[in-house]
Parts: C-alpha cells; sequence; structure tokens
C-alpha cells in the first residue's frame, strides 16, 4: 500500500511536546536502568545516546512562553 502526503509512515521525524520529552526521557532512563548485565553494550550505548540527544534538545528548546495579562478595557 503506498502512502500519501503527510501520512505518518512518511519519513520525517515526529513532533514532541517539552511534556512529552521529559517522559519519555524519563521512561529511557528508567530503561537503562533496568537493563540486566548480560544486555548487549551496543543497546545500552544506543539508549545513552539518545538521552543524551533528548537532554541537549530540552536544554535548548526555548521556555514556554507566558500568558499575556488580561486586558482591561479603555474608557
Amino acid at each position: 500500500m503506498r502512502s500519501f502526503e503527510g501520512q505518518f509512515s512518511d519519513n520525517r521525524p515526529i513532533r514532541r511536546s517539552p511534556q512529552e520529552k521529559k517522559r519519555l526521557l524519563a521512561e529511557l532512563k528508567e530503561t537503562l536502568a533496568n537493563l540486566k548485565p548480560q544486555s548487549s553494550p551496543s543497546l545500552r550505548t544506543t539508549l545513552v545516546a539518545r538521552i543524551r540527544e533528548l537532554e541537549a534538545d530540552i536544554a535548548s528548546s526555548p521556555p514556554p512562553r507566558e500568558p499575556a495579562p488580561p486586558r482591561t478595557p479603555r474608557r
């Protein structure tokens, strides 16, 4: 089956909100901590690289904008 333009199967990155990125980072750290000693070294290096990438992305993202103060009507 062929994909159409804009379909999720297109080769493009998934956009995530900062909250989703923080949740994913926590999950990856937990997964790394729970790996058994016999797990492959390449899996560990991949997880560590993904964690570093997410940490850098979170650190470089601009802070969330504060909502504008409510306007008072002029008379």
